[in-house]
C-alpha cells in the first residue's frame, strides 16, 4: 500500500514538472550556452556575418529546442579564401535570405561528434559527415574539419573547419544576380517572312538596345493634362521587368533603414513608382539621388502643400543616366563642376567635389553623397544623399542703359570731350564765318 501512495506522488510530480516546462516554450539562454560562447570566440568573422543576417533569435530559438552543431568557418576562410565579388553579394541588403541561408547551412540541430552518417542543416542543407579511413580526420561534405570539438557546451558543439560550405541555392542566386539573367532582354519575337524585293524593311532593334526617342518625351503627362501615359518606344514586348525592378530598390531603401519617407512619396505620395517602372520596362536607366528620412523630416508643410510639388521634388532627384558613386567621384574629380540632367525639364543638377565626397546643388538647397550604391542592378542605381535639392533660382542679369556718345563731324564717337551746347546767336555767327570759309579762325566755331 505505502509503495502504490509513492508511485503515485512520483506521477504527479512529473506531471507538475512536465505541465511547468510546457507553459514556457522558450527558455532564457543562459551564459553557458553554446552561443555566448561562439559571440566570445575567435570566430569574429562568423560572428559579425550571424549579426549582419539577424540571426541571434533564429538561433536562440533552436538552442532552446535542441543541442545543436556548428561547424565554423575561420576567420581566414571568410576574409581571404572567399571571392570578394561574392563576399559584397552577400552583404547587400536586398541579398539577406542567400547570407541567411548560408550560414544557417552549417548548423544542425542536433549534437553530433563523429561518424559516417547524413544530417540535414536548419536551411535543409543536407551535411555529409564521416571519418577518413586513411588519416582519420573529420571531414563535412568533403571539407576537413581542423578543429573538431573546439568548443563544448552543454546544449551545442562548435567544430573548426578550413573552408566555407556554400549551398547550390546561393550559388544559383548569385549567378543569377551576376549575369542579371532576371532582367536581361529576352529574345525577339520571329518577324513574319516578307517579299524584300517588294517590301525593304529596317533591320530589327537588338534586345536591350536604348530607345530611340528622348527619355522627356517617354514621360508621360502631369494630372491636369491626361491620366494616361504616353506610348513608349519599347512597343508591346517588354525586354526588362521593370515593376520588378521598382520593387526591388524600394523593398532594398526599407531594409537599408533612414528612407522611409522617400519611399512613402514614390509609393503613396506620388505615382513615380509606376512611371519609373514604366520607364525602366522601356530600356532606360535611372539615378536616383534619395534624401533620408532627416533631410526628408526638414521639409516644410508650405513645400509639399502646394499642388504638383511633390512630383517636381522628385523629379529634381532623378537623373536619367546610370551613375555609381565611383563614376560620379571620378567625373568631379576630373572636370571640378558636372551638371547632370534631371527629370524636372529645363534644370540641371550640378554635381562638385567637396570634402572628399560628391555634393549637389549650392546653399541650403544642398545634400552630399552620404551612403553611396544603395541599390544598383544595371538598370536603377541609388545613391543616398542627405540633403533635400532644390533647383538655384535664376537672376536676371540687369543690363545697364547705354548713355548717348557724342558724335563728331566723321560720325566716330568723340573720346574724352565733353559736347558743350552752343547758342543759337553763335551758330549763325559761325554759319556767315563759314560761307567765307572764316570760321577756322576761331576757337568756338570748330
Amino acid at each position: 500500500m505505502a509503495h502504490h501512495i509513492s508511485c503515485i506522488l512520483l506521477l504527479l510530480i512529473s506531471l507538475t514538472i512536465f505541465s511547468s516546462s510546457s507553459s514556457s516554450p522558450t527558455s532564457q539562454i543562459n551564459s553557458n550556452s553554446i552561443l555566448i560562447a561562439l559571440l566570445d570566440s575567435h570566430y569574429t568573422e562568423l560572428t559579425y556575418l550571424i549579426e549582419k543576417a539577424n540571426l541571434l533569435q533564429t538561433l536562440e530559438n533552436t538552442v532552446s529546442k535542441h543541442n545543436i552543431t556548428i561547424f565554423a568557418p575561420n576567420n581566414v576562410a571568410l576574409e581571404r579564401n572567399l571571392d570578394p565579388d561574392f563576399k559584397h553579394f552577400l552583404l547587400q541588403p536586398g541579398n539577406i535570405l542567400s547570407l541567411q541561408t548560408l550560414l544557417l547551412s552549417h548548423v544542425i540541430p542536433t549534437r553530433i561528434q563523429s561518424g559516417s552518417t547524413r544530417f540535414k542543416s536548419i536551411s535543409d542543407y543536407h551535411l555529409h559527415l564521416e571519418t577518413n579511413t586513411t588519416t582519420g580526420e573529420f571531414m563535412v561534405n568533403q571539407e576537413n574539419v581542423t578543429h573538431p570539438n573546439d568548443i563544448t557546451r552543454p546544449d551545442g558543439v562548435i567544430h573548426g573547419i578550413q573552408k566555407i560550405l556554400i549551398p547550390r541555392a546561393v550559388v544559383d542566386d548569385f549567378n543569377n544576380r551576376r549575369s542579371l539573367s532576371s532582367i536581361t532582354a529576352v529574345k525577339p519575337e520571329g518577324a513574319p517572312e516578307a517579299d524584300t524585293r517588294k517590301l525593304k524593311k529596317s533591320s530589327p532593334e537588338k534586345p536591350g538596345s536604348p530607345p530611340e526617342i528622348p527619355i522627356y518625351e517617354a514621360l508621360a503627362p502631369g494630372p491636369s493634362l491626361a491620366p494616361a501615359p504616353a506610348p513608349g518606344p519599347g512597343g508591346p514586348h517588354h525586354h526588362f521587368n521593370g515593376d520588378l525592378q521598382v520593387k526591388d530598390f524600394i523593398k532594398t531603401l526599407l531594409h537599408y533603414g533612414g528612407y522611409k519617407e522617400m519611399a512613402d512619396i514614390l509609393v503613396n505620395l506620388t505615382s513615380l513608382a509606376t512611371e519609373m517602372s514604366r520607364l525602366v520596362s522601356e530600356g532606360y536607366v535611372l539615378t536616383v539621388l534619395a534624401p533620408n528620412d532627416e533631410a526628408m523630416a526638414k521639409l516644410t508643410t508650405e513645400e509639399l502643400s502646394e499642388p504638383g510639388s511633390p512630383e517636381e521634388i522628385m523629379y529634381y532627384h532623378i537623373i536619367p543616366e546610370y551613375q555609381t558613386e565611383e563614376s560620379m567621384y571620378n567625373a568631379v574629380r576630373r572636370f571640378g563642376k558636372v551638371r547632370y540632367e534631371t527629370l524636372r525639364l529645363k534644370y540641371k543638377v550640378v554635381a562638385q567635389e567637396a570634402d572628399g565626397s560628391v555634393k549637389f546643388g549650392d546653399g541650403d538647397g544642398s545634400g552630399y553623397l552620404f551612403d553611396p550604391d544603395i541599390y544598383t542592378d544595371g538598370r536603377i542605381s541609388v545613391q543616398g544623399i542627405d540633403g533635400v535639392l532644390f533647383p538655384m533660382k535664376e537672376e536676371k542679369e540687369v543690363v545697364p542703359v547705354e548713355q548717348v556718345k557724342p558724335i563728331s563731324m566723321m560720325g566716330q564717337p568723340r573720346k574724352g570731350v565733353v559736347e558743350h551746347r552752343r547758342g543759337k546767336l553763335l551758330e549763325t555767327a559761325c554759319w556767315m564765318l563759314g560761307t567765307f570759309r572764316n570760321h577756322s579762325r576761331f576757337t568756338s566755331c570748330q
